[in-house]
């Protein structure tokens, strides 16, 4: 009866972050983010890039946006024309901007990012306890195979295959779920592990990181009571996040310009649109 107990409550923590992680849409940023109609002409129909430049400046000068291109360039999607928020990317499947994206998942068919990282994470948690649940609880039955106490042949196949496929995804599991822990520890996104967020003084791929404990509780949420189960907990809104640098607390993008044309971006000449149009990278 334990027995039975144990695998339904697996197989409802299961089945239910699952479901979360499948049918919760990721979110996209505010309507302060993007571009009025009348921004949105004028942008398009100004053709010298440092121009657009100061466009995009002016439009995202009251946003609390602390990240920018590698280039020194305000991150800006051509495709939602918006200004992006902090850790936040474009989907080119889910074609939408999306909130701390971390990646897009096929076994969910969803975009992982700020509404659902949590019970992704969850997902990966129970499906690793249940796997290990079934292979401990199929391994005195594969025992029984090998010393020939089994004698129903059709058994013996059920107990090999459901060992075989639960060792399997036991250990696939392992592995991305010990990945997704190491990212939570340091707060650092599938995206942001690859490539490092820049700030005003560069790439800092530590730039997040508020320590271990604060780590966690930007996904999971102060209240420990419901860092198991699959009930939306996490920290903030999605469009700002805590650094790690207090000197950042201002806006380094957008509230110095003449920072960028010392740094020699606007020294290049005047008549190659194709290096003029790094001032302004726009990120997919």
């Amino acid at each position: 009866v334990a027995y039975l107990v144990v695998f339904h409550i697996l197989f409802v923590l299961f089945v239910w972050t699952y479901w979360k992680s499948v049918f919760t849409l990721p979110i996209q940023p505010g309507k302060k983010f993007h571009m009025s109609y009348a921004d949105q002409e004028r942008y398009e129909n100004e053709e010298r890039p440092e121009v657009q430049r100061q466009i995009l400046a002016e439009i995202a000068r009251k946003l609390p946006v602390y990240t920018r291109t590698g280039n020194g360039g305000i991150r800006f999607c051509d495709r939602c024309q918006l200004i992006k928020p902090d850790r936040c990317h474009h989907c080119s499947v889910c074609a939408m901007c999306v909130l701390k994206m971390d990646h897009h998942c096929p076994w969910v068919n969803n975009c992982i990012g700020f509404s659902n990282y949590k019970f992704f994470l969850l997902f990966l948690a129970y499906s690793l306890l249940y796997c290990l649940y079934i292979a401990a609880t199929v391994f005195k039955y594969f025992i029984k195979y090998w010393t020939g106490e089994l004698t129903n042949g059709r058994s013996k196949f059920h107990i090999l295959f459901l060992l075989f496929v639960a060792v399997m995804f036991f250990v696939s599991l392992m592995f991305l779920f010990g990945y997704h822990c190491w990212l939570v520890s340091r707060n650092r996104s599938t995206l942001e592990a690859f490539s490092a967020p820049v700030f005003q003084n560069g790439p800092d791929k530590n730039g997040f990181n508020l320590g271990f404990v604060k780590n966690l509780q930007q996904v999971f949420g102060e209240e420990k009571k419901l860092w198991l189960l699959p009930i939306a907990s996490s920290q903030g809104d999605g469009h700002f996040f805590p650094m790690r640098a207090l000197s950042e607390a201002r806006n380094p993008l957008l509230t110095n310009e003449e920072q960028w044309e010392e740094d020699g971006i606007d020294e290049e000449p005047q008549g190659s649109g194709e290096a003029s149009s790094l001032a302004i990278e726009r990120e997919t």
